[in-house]
């Protein structure tokens, strides 16, 4: 249920509603937008009158919303929210570029690529130290050792950090991390989302290779009900009947999240594509369907990569995609 306010009312009658309505046994998520706010209710609204809300004289309106997703629904909250992470934002008008090699494999190869994307324009970097892998024989990442030296990276480059979780037993060597990634696989292990939405530390959360978008927005609803709200959502692909890439990218996700929901949408055109040729025509579709950023990824000697390299782009390549990116990003203003 939503309630929205009218303007310019007294801020004490509308505490003084919020203060009964947390009697009453729920949640209340209150959106202060430019123009109206809006008090979401969580919890059972079966028992709560609508007719006695709309009867007093503070409320503009009062809904029902039927979704099962709350805290992410854009009915709760109107503006777009922005998440900010080392000083960079992202959603709500600001466009964000990750970009970063598949995993971490030495300081000299994440610092190379660490100061190669930010000269193209990047503003987080990403890198891999906890790798989940299809079989138990590929490389797993160098885990805490890879963190450490995104650390370095970060410290050479001033370039904010994502890296990917797989246990809510690691969140203590996450701690220095500004992004906590969720890949896909783990997108509905519940536990692990729980856990960071108590750390409240912005997450990025992949949508899975066969879930719907309403699953991806219940996980959200995890980490949000969990407490955090500083939530990433990522397209990167779902499996189809294609066999000619690795999953299918889908860019309807992005303008239909974003009427969905206020949380932030950026696309992984790589991991979409697991080809590198393609990266750069799904990069720009997904940035002209509206995607808050872009998370790329970028070796610098692909053909040697210990994870995913067919779909790395060299640091040249992805130069000349940033700028294409710029000029798409001007065309559809």
């Amino acid at each position: 249920m939503i309630i929205v306010l009218k303007q310019n009312i007294n801020e004490a009658r509308e505490q003084q509603l919020i203060d009964w309505l947390k009697s009453q046994g729920l949640g209340v998520h209150v959106s202060n937008g430019a123009y109206q706010t809006v008090l979401g209710l969580i919890g059972d609204t079966g028992k709560v009158d609508m007719e006695l809300l709309e009867s007093l004289d503070i409320v503009e309106s009062v809904k029902r919303v039927s979704e099962t997703f709350k805290c992410c629904n854009r009915k709760f909250h109107p503006e777009d929210t922005v998440v900010e992470a080392g000083g960079v934002k992202i959603g709500g008008g600001n466009f964000c570029m990750i970009a970063g090699p598949c995993s971490v494999e030495s300081e000299e190869q994440i610092v190379s690529v660490a100061k190669a994307v930010k000269a193209s324009g990047a503003s987080v970097l990403r890198g891999g130290a906890f790798k989940p892998r299809t079989s138990p024989y590929d490389f797993q990442g160098l885990k805490a050792t890879g963190i450490e030296l995104l650390k370095i990276a970060r410290q050479e480059t001033g370039l904010p950090i994502v890296s990917e979780i797989m246990s809510a037993h690691d969140l203590d060597l996450f701690e220095d991390v500004d992004i906590l990634q969720v890949g896909a696989r783990n997108m509905q292990n519940f536990d692990l989302l729980v856990e960071l939405g108590k750390s409240g530390k912005p997450v990025l959360l992949k949508r899975g290779l066969a879930n719907t978008l309403k699953e991806l927005l219940m996980s959200a609803e995890y980490l949000m009900a969990s407490g955090n709200e500083k939530v990433i959502l990522c397209e990167r692909g779902i499996r189809t009947f294609s066999d000619y890439y690795r999953n299918t990218l889908d860019v309807s996700a992005v303008p239909m999240l974003h009427e969905l929901s206020h949380l932030p949408v950026i696309v992984d055109p790589s991991h979409a594509t697991g080809i590198a040729r393609m990266v750069p025509p799904m990069a720009l579709s997904a940035v002209a369907a509206g995607a808050d950023g872009l998370i790329i990824e970028v070796h610098n000697d692909p053909i040697h990569a210990l994870c995913d390299g067919a779909q790395s782009l060299r640091p040249e390549e992805y130069d000349e995609l940033a700028k294409k990116i710029m000029k798409v990003r001007e065309a559809i203003k």
